[in-house]
């Protein structure tokens, strides 16, 4: 029997994701599935519509498995920034943050924990949410209820989910009894019989609700994590994705704690990773090889935010002096700023950051960087803006002032906290591609105005594949890094590579012409609430389920995207 196609994608340079060697040829669909790969003159394409890909490379559509769209995917169709960036499959619910299970009296305690932990303004929140759901079920249901722009899977958050077992202990972080440990078990199981891929958790010390508190998971004891990851077991498995708590010296303990958990209840739990422990490579290497399945989660460039006077944060905004100005606009801002008294004032004062202890990254001015045209996500030091100031023979302070005032307060610096050791990405480069390790972290539809780290895939292949002098990754390697394997990790087998029965997920890309631009402000979120975005250039089109959501860059329209309900398994 002759199979009939709907699309043909022709004469592009296939990358599979499996890391085979790129070949010529030709991608079939129907019916949202791939039907053949390569050679597909044995196909009926009689009425099909072609997308000619010549001198392009075709790949299977990228797979995120760290995002915060938990709130955008209730009140919005597109999943931006990471649908601009060839995104076809979303994972929700990481950091153990979210908005189900949720009791009626409980809404303003999950919006104060995820404006605190996240950084979306609780306002948007207010007015993006129509609560319409409970349980964790019901929630999936209201995500399943809209169309988008990429597929979406979902983690049981644990903070909402001790607070809907604990009420008032769980948000003052109380042990859990035996009784509150059973029903997160059976709950977890719930939720896993409902669709989520797992549980997700945070032990980290920086995590805060908007009032400054720690959040409800922070302190919760191995017991209560044993149980999560029983209920997953319960209901057939999946994943627990788990933030560490990196002020704890020794980090092997946590590493411990997360093997523990791996080999007891023989499951896959990921975790944030981070570049700057000296020999995590070892450290994951010895525990996996005693059956532990971790896998640290790593971000491809300087884990870090953008600060200015448009965004969240800047080097000034925790000072007295600045109280006044957070009204304003960001022009406004730099006008009075010009001010010499106010100037000499603001640099002299020193940032209350007591209610959020990560803000005093907004001062790292060893590692912040001016985004000018034409930014690399890998600058020198010479760079910064402590070298800068340096050279000119003033304060770092003083530096990072005058540049906040240029594009009429619209200017932008990187902070690069993390990832960025001795300055270059060289331990970065080192782990991509380890076994014990997956590309994710992007954090799309959290962090607002404080990051567009989203864009992530875009920067693997310019920077990483095409224009990096030394360390470069080959591109069925990095398309791999991107596609099949963070889908392998939570269970997607049925996408992220390019074989008949897989859904028909893929992007088209001009690789030569892709380019990555400056990120900007724009204040499209519920109640005006403003968010980074970040464009491209060089993505002919993405194509979701068969249908092509994305040409040149630009929205067709198309919205297949669906509830990933649980893990999927390969076609045949």
């Amino acid at each position: 029997m002759v199979m009939k196609a709907d699309m043909l994608v022709t004469g592009g340079l296939l990358v599979d994701g499996t890391g085979a060697a790129p070949q010529v040829g030709d991608v079939a669909v129907a019916d949202g599935r791939i039907i053949a790969v390569g050679d597909v003159s044995a196909i009926d394409a009689s009425g099909a519509e072609t997308l000619d890909a010549q001198g392009c490379i075709v790949t299977p559509g990228f797979v995120d498995i760290h995002t915060h769209y938990d709130g955008q995917a209730i009140w919005a169709d597109r999943l931006r920034p990471s649908t601009d960036h060839g995104v076809t499959t979303v994972v929700i619910g990481n950091c153990g943050v979210g908005f189900a299970p949720c009791r009626p009296g409980d809404h303003d305690a999950l919006i104060g924990l995820m404006e605190g932990v996240e950084d979306i303004p609780g306002v948007v929140m207010a007015e993006g949410l129509d609560w319409s759901w409970e349980s964790f079920e019901d929630f999936l249901d209201a995500v399943d209820a809209r169309p988008h722009d990429c597929d979406i899977a979902a983690y049981l958050p644990h903070s909402p989910l001790r607070v809907y077992v604990m009420g008032e202990r769980g948000i003052a972080r109380e042990p859990a009894s035996e009784s509150d440990l059973s029903q997160m078990r059976a709950l977890a199981a719930r939720a896993i019989d409902a669709g989520a891929l797992g549980c997700a958790t945070s032990r980290l010390y920086f995590h805060r609700t908007a009032d400054g508190e720690l959040i409800p998971s922070f302190n919760a004891g191995e017991e209560e994590l044993h149980a999560l990851a029983a209920g997953i077991v319960d209901a057939g498995g999946g994943v627990l994705q788990l933030v560490p708590n990196y002020e704890n010296p020794d980090v092997s303990d946590e590493l411990d704690l997360m093997a523990r958990i791996a080999t007891h209840h023989e499951i896959t739990v990921t975790f944030t990773g981070t570049t700057s422990t000296p020999g995590i490579a070892e450290m994951l290497e010895r525990r996996r090889a005693r059956g532990a399945d971790l896998m640290a989660q790593i971000f491809p460039r300087p884990i870090g935010m953008v600060v200015g006077l448009d965004l969240s944060w800047n080097p000034f905004r925790f000072c007295d002096a600045f109280e006044p100005l957070v009204p304003l606009s960001a022009s406004e801002r730099a006008a009075r700023m010009r001010d010499p008294a106010l100037r000499a004032t603001l640099i002299a004062q020193q940032p209350d950051i007591a209610r959020f202890p990560l803000a005093r990254q907004a001062r790292n001015f060893a590692n912040m960087f001016p985004m000018t045209p034409g930014f690399k996500y890998e600058p020198d030091a010479s760079e910064s803006v402590a070298d800068r100031a340096a050279a000119r023979g003033v304060s770092p302070e003083e530096e990072a002032y005058d540049l906040l005032l240029e594009d009429d307060g619209g200017a932008m610096l990187l902070v690069a906290m993390g990832n960025y050791v001795a300055g270059n990405l060289d331990s970065v480069g080192a782990l991509i591609g380890h076994e014990g390790t997956v590309l994710g972290l992007g954090d799309g539809g959290a962090h607002y105005a404080l990051i567009c780290d989203a864009s992530y895939p875009t920067s693997v292949l310019i920077h990483w594949v095409r224009d990096r002098k030394t360390g470069r990754i080959a591109l069925q390697d990095a398309v791999r890094e991107l596609t099949s394997k963070p889908a392998s990790v939570v269970g997607l087998q049925d996408r992220g590579i390019l074989r008949a029965g897989c859904k028909a997920d893929l992007n088209v890309i001009d690789l030569q012409r892709l380019e990555l631009h400056l990120p900007y402000a724009e204040c499209d979120l519920p109640a005006g609430g403003k968010r980074l975005l970040q464009d491209a250039s060089g993505y002919r089109a993405t194509i979701l389920s068969g249908q092509v959501t994305y040409r040149d860059g630009k929205p067709t329209g198309a919205l297949p995207g669906k509830l990933v309900r649980g893990r999927q398994h390969a076609p045949g």
